[in-house]
């Protein structure tokens, strides 16, 4: 799904997220030394220059603010039908942590689908049914313990960046919109979470870092464990009901933030090991004919395909270590990225209608460069991306 959103100040894996710099985890929160926000900020291509007489105008209008409830929310991912908007927001009383909501765009309303309890993430509609998938700890019986620390220590005036912390106890659920029951679908100990349906809905990619807690770690694992959990992240996938679970990925670094294209592949971001530079790749639902589609030298995830199958759209801090925007690229990565966001701090996990006419993404313009994020609607140009993707000058490999 991506990364897990965290907000800007310290910026997304999640991906639904920010490195801590001394772990170099991307948990979507990033604690970047100078020396890496200095060298990112300088790190800009001659495709990237290419591309700066665009404008967002180009391919957005009509930008307008989705959520303004809660402190923050991300992570918008539409119903087949166009007519919902599934999300996450922190925003109920009590619990500090992200829940899971449904805004209808007829009425207007929001409604929340996840228990009220726990952290929550990475929501999703399945195509031909009345479920909808997301991430969840509620069955943690610390999970009312985890709530009431973080809210005192943000009733304290301490402060920190924001980060996530990988939730060994988060599990796929399975939530009947009509009638409330929850299922849960994965069990095994370790982080389940950024799952997405196959078009047809009988089948799940989701990412899993249960390889951590399965088996005994050397001493070398356990202290990479110990700095950072998403190293140990793969790409697994599995039936609509749970069953059948099995991986896909067997690399060192986060493989996630997975979904399925309209073709039947999985697209995911792959971290490498060092958690600061990460790619669009894709693959088969087996697993093989992987394929890299950028390489953009940067961190670039959140990777989501536009409906007419001819690109995907991503988030990259190509520009700067904190600074995320919205890039897209051709379905084969022939050419380099082209700049779609234009505004400091964090712009990201972009979303398409399913009729391919409107964008939501998730972006902290409403604060700059160190806000909280919140959902954002616009129109999307979609003529105009085939225009720009057919000028893009072709892919040249990065060198690292």
């Amino acid at each position: 799904m991506g990364l897990p959103f965290l907000g800007t100040n310290a910026v997304m894996k999640k991906v639904w997220s920010v490195l801590s710099a001394s772990s170099a985890a991307l948990v979507i929160c990033i604690s970047a030394s100078s020396t890496f926000a200095l060298r990112a900020s300088a790190d800009r291509s001659a495709a990237v220059d290419a591309q700066s007489e665009s404008t967002e105008r180009t391919f957005l209008s009509r930008v307008r603010r989705l959520t303004v409830d809660g402190k923050r929310a991300g992570e918008g991912y539409w119903s087949p039908d166009g007519k919902r908007l599934v999300f996450k927001s922190e925003r109920e009383p009590g619990n500090p942590f992200y829940q899971i909501y449904v805004l209808d765009f007829a009425t207007g309303e929001s409604k929340r689908i996840s228990t009220g309890m726990g952290k929550t993430t990475c929501a999703f509609f399945r195509p031909g049914s009345d479920e909808i998938m997301f991430g969840s700890t509620h069955l943690d019986p610390k999970s009312k313990q985890y709530q009431d620390d973080e809210l005192a220590f943000r009733a304290s005036g301490k402060e920190r960046r924001y980060a996530w912390d990988y939730d060994p106890e988060m599990d796929i659920y399975a939530y009947n919109d009509k009638s409330g029951a929850m299922k849960r679908l994965t069990t095994a100990r370790g982080y389940d979470a950024e799952g997405g349906y196959s078009p047809d809905g009988q089948w799940i990619v989701f990412s899993s870092m249960r390889d951590a807690y399965n088996r005994t770690l050397s001493p070398a694992e356990q202290k990479q464990l110990e700095l950072d959990p998403s190293f140990f992240a793969e790409v697994y996938i599995m039936k609509a009901d749970g069953s059948d679970q099995k991986r896909l990925t067997n690399w060192d670094g986060y493989d996630g933030g997975t979904f399925f294209t309209k073709d039947g592949r999985i697209v995911w971001r792959h971290f490498e090991e060092n958690g600061l530079i990460a790619n669009v790749w894709t693959m088969k639902p087996d697993g093989t004919d992987r394929k890299q589609i950028t390489d953009f030298g940067a961190m670039s995830w959140a990777p989501y395909e536009h409906p007419s199958g001819e690109y995907f759209l991503f988030a990259s801090n190509k520009l700067g270590f904190e600074n995320f925007e919205v890039f897209m690229v051709d379905k084969a990565g022939t050419k380099e990225p082209v700049r779609i966001t234009y505004s400091a701090g964090f712009d990201g996990l972009p979303v398409p209608s399913p009729d391919g006419t409107q964008l939501a993404f998730t972006s902290s313009r409403a604060g700059g460069a160190g806000a909280a994020g919140q959902i954002y609607l616009a129109q999307w140009n979609h003529q105009a991306a085939m225009a720009a993707l057919s000028a893009a000058p072709l892919r040249k490999a990065n060198d690292k």
